[in-house]
């Protein structure tokens, strides 16, 4: 027999992984008193407990001890007190502590690696390769990230106490992701893990302690839904970061609306996996097989949509398809396995009516001649074909292990079917031509893209997604910063502004000379024909503006996205553009000096003052447009990241009466010099201001729609910003129920809002830059080389 037969005839064979020291290790514990609180392990209050199973089996691993309320109540307070000697350490200190947090689970790595696959169902070379090393990475990451926060972050503090909420899929890596930057930053922090897979939480928190982390410092709380919502709710948390569905999600940005709370989301994702005909077809293969088959599809940058170029469509497909039959399903401890059972039977009954409703919408679903297991919650794979846009397994996350194929003819056609979802989270592209595959990158919208590659993931780089995918970042600089808070002037709070009585445009004598909405490049009047009094300091009729209405902002939303040129001019035309404005304003210094007098009563010095300090902030903001720029990552593996900063979109903004020339020009200026486009609601008391200022953009060469102006009532148009899906970004300077509402109706299309939480905002003292961290989206395309 030669090497060729030998080869074809040979078997696997079982190579289990040993469970016993994890056996053991659940054995010698009392899990009931599973709350890690202060240092100590307790029992829930209320004495509740709940299960958790082997998905492979079926069969009972613990019964643990489920927070309420009152628990999360004393987590809380033993974060809030640790709080003040944590932030008094020194970088040094607390990298001493993250550093040996990591070495510690280095030391129990194998334990981690086995509880995390008889708890999640994973198999063990994942767990053992991938979540657990990856894990540490981010604590001895983090370590150094502590030490040089004073230098990098000038100016800034921690967060205060962070809730913290994580799902089932990546138990360890999940908790590592959010605790490493939050203890590096000097937050405490309370952390739910998922009822389905505790134990390595546990495990974590026992290793806080042996480590000698202060009491209170980490709070690990087991329980449910009860659980994660006292967490969201608790009006002592500073910082909620969450991992989990896009519903949940919404719910929660809606529950901490207008709290003042830090809001990080972490959520779904409905990833393309593209392959263009000159692709290396089997390397693709097995970029495929780690896209979608890893963790059970139970991941939620899955690349779950198969993209294919026609000409290569159907050799594609078979190979796709001899691969799905070689891999193996069966015990997630055995090291051959390839897919290990889903989490549980709600979520294998998901999978099994998500797959039927994708039949009964044409898709044509195919799976292998696999051994399945009779035991546990396994899943055969799915290769779904014949998709309509709109069928459910294109559209809808999944989380299993089933993959949608379509096709595509061009790169266009390529990136428009990419983004033909509401989700943001992750692409893949394959291409032996680099020049193609980084043309690509930039135009999908989606936080990471992978190019010749998938799943590729570091604590250097950060991870998070665009639209429904959420916002904020893990790991890396800007995962970082989601734990610290910018430094802020002090101000007052903001008194709700007075209903304004609208007027007709056409009332009163002459010719009319209300000034009108600039939407599009042009002066439009408002479509209700309705306008409002602007009185001066000394209560004298000054002029009348239009009242904008939810069409004006439909227009102006509309106006702003077509004005594609502006996000596509390089940074330094941008500044060429803003300089221009900045001259032309400054041109006319001494008018608009003489407007805010006569509008707000202030001196002619300090008029001029607010003006000059304008056309200041333009010219800062213009020098930065080609300067503010991402960076390059080396990750410890054969890639390069390039983390781009790219700009969010359509932004609105809403300006305070408070210096209405320089918090106008505070808002616009950071969102246009990234490349935004802007839909501007003015001080409707001072709105005067506001329609001088686009007289000036007129003749600034700025292009049509990239900034547009609707005057009005704030609160009712800040609303209507909100809550238009066209909308990507929104930034709020105004009394604290508007700054509430903004928040809460933003959850249609998770855009990101910025508030001043009903403060005012003193813009002569705030740092120029603040919001330009806000007017960008980080993404990060990974670029391997070598063989």
């Amino acid at each position: 027999m030669n090497i060729l037969e030998r080869y074809d005839a040979m078997e696997y064979g079982p190579a289990p992984e040993s469970r016993s020291e994890a056996d053991r290790w659940l054995a010698a514990r009392d899990l009931a008193a599973s709350l890690f609180i202060n240092g100590d392990w307790v029992k829930p209050a209320s004495g509740k407990t709940f299960e958790t199973r082997e998905p492979a089996s079926g069969k009972l691993l613990a019964t643990l001890g489920e927070a309420g309320a009152a628990d999360i109540d004393a987590a809380v307070a033993a974060a809030r007190k640790a709080l003040p000697k944590w932030q008094a350490l020194s970088g040094y200190e607390r990298a001493r502590h993250l550093y040996a947090i990591g070495r510690a689970m280095q030391r129990h790595a194998r334990l981690f690696a086995v509880l995390e696959s008889l708890d999640n169902g994973k198999p063990i070379r994942e767990s053992r390769d991938i979540d657990v090393p990856l894990a540490i990475r981010h604590f001895i990451h983090h370590a150094g990230w502590a030490q040089a926060l004073d230098k990098e972050f000038p100016g800034h503090k921690a967060a205060g106490v962070a809730g913290q909420i994580i799902p089932w899929n990546f138990p360890l890596l999940m908790l590592g992701w959010k605790i490493a930057p939050a203890l590096a930053a000097g937050c405490t922090v309370v952390l739910k893990p998922a009822e389905f897979t505790p134990l390595t939480a546990i495990l974590f928190a026992e290793i806080c302690a042996r480590v000698g982390l202060p009491k209170g410092v980490v709070n690990i709380v087991q329980g449910g839904p009860e659980a994660g919502a006292a967490i969201v709710d608790h009006a002592d948390i500073d910082k909620i970061a969450f991992t989990g569905s896009s519903e949940v999600g919404k719910i929660i940005r809606k529950a901490t609306a207008g709290t003042g709370k830090k809001l990080s989301l972490e959520l779904g994702g409905k990833s393309a996996f593209i392959v263009f005909e000159d692709a290396d077809l089997d390397s693709a293969v097995e970029g495929l097989v780690d896209g979608i088959w890893f963790n059970q599809g139970q991941v939620c940058c899955a690349g779950s949509r198969l993209l294919v170029q026609e000409g290569i469509a159907d050799r594609f497909v078979e190979k796709v398809k001899a691969r799905m039959g070689k891999l193996r399903l069966g015990d997630p401890l055995d090291k051959n396995t390839d897919i290990g059972p889903l989490v549980d039977r709600t979520q294998l009954e998901r999978v099994r009516r998500l797959v039927a409703q994708g039949a009964s919408e044409g898709a044509i679903c195919w799976q292998p001649d696999c051994a399945v297991p009779t035991e546990g919650h396994y899943h055969l794979p799915v290769l779904a074909t014949n998709l309509a846009p709109a069928n459910v397994l294109a559209q809808e996350e999944v989380f299993g292990p089933v993959l949608a194929a379509m096709t595509f003819r061009t790169t266009d056609e390529a990136v428009s079917i990419a983004n033909n979802t509401r989700y943001g989270l992750a692409a893949s592209i394959w291409s032996e031509n680099i020049n193609l595959a980084l043309d690509a990158a930039p135009k999908l919208k989606a936080g990471v893209v992978w190019i010749n590659g998938t799943n590729m993931f570091d604590a250097a780089c950060g991870f998070g997604g665009y639209r429904e995918s959420g916002f904020g970042r893990e790991g890396g600089r800007e995962g970082l910063a989601e734990y610290l808070v910018a430094p802020m002037a002090k101000s007052a709070d903001l008194a709700p502004a007075k209903p304004v009585e609208p007027t007709s445009a056409a009332d009163g004598v002459g010719i009319d000379r209300t000034a009108k909405l600039y939407i599009g490049g042009k002066q439009v009047r408002p479509d209700g024909a309705y306008s409002m009094p602007v009185t001066g300091a000394k209560g004298r009729l000054a002029g009348e503006v239009g009242i904008g209405s939810r069409k004006d902002i439909r227009d102006a939303v509309s106006a702003a996205h077509a004005a594609k040129g502006w996000a596509a001019a390089t940074g330094y035309n941008r500044a060429q553009v803003l300089y221009f404005f900045a001259e032309n304003l400054d041109a006319r210094a001494g008018e608009f000096a003489a407007r805010i007098t006569d509008l707000t009563g202030a001196s002619a010095r300090a008029s001029r003052a607010e003006v000059d300090l304008s056309v200041e902030r333009l010219f800062a903001l213009a020098g930065l447009a080609d300067k503010y720029e991402g960076r390059v990552h080396q990750p410890p593996a054969r890639a390069v990241t390039l983390a781009l900063h790219e700009p969010v979109g359509v932004i609105g903004v809403v300006a305070s009466d408070d210096q209405p020339l320089l918090g106008l020009i505070s808002l616009i200026a950071p969102a246009l010099t990234m490349g935004n486009s802007v839909v501007a609601v003015p001080s409707a008391r001072h709105a005067l201001v506001a329609t001088d200022l686009y007289q000036v953009m007129e003749t600034s060469d700025l292009p049509a729609g990239a900034v547009n102006i609707v005057t009005g009532p704030a609160r009712d148009l800040a609303k209507v910003l909100a809550m238009h899906d066209d909308v990507d970004g929104l930034w709020v300077v105004a009394d604290k129920d508007t700054c509430r509402t903004a928040e809460a109706e933003s959850v249609g299309n998770l855009k990101r809002v910025w508030t001043s939480n009903g403060k005012s905002v003193d813009w002569s003292v705030q740092p120029h830059d603040l919001l330009l961290p806000r007017a960008v989206e980080v993404k990060n395309v990974w670029v391997p080389y070598g063989d």
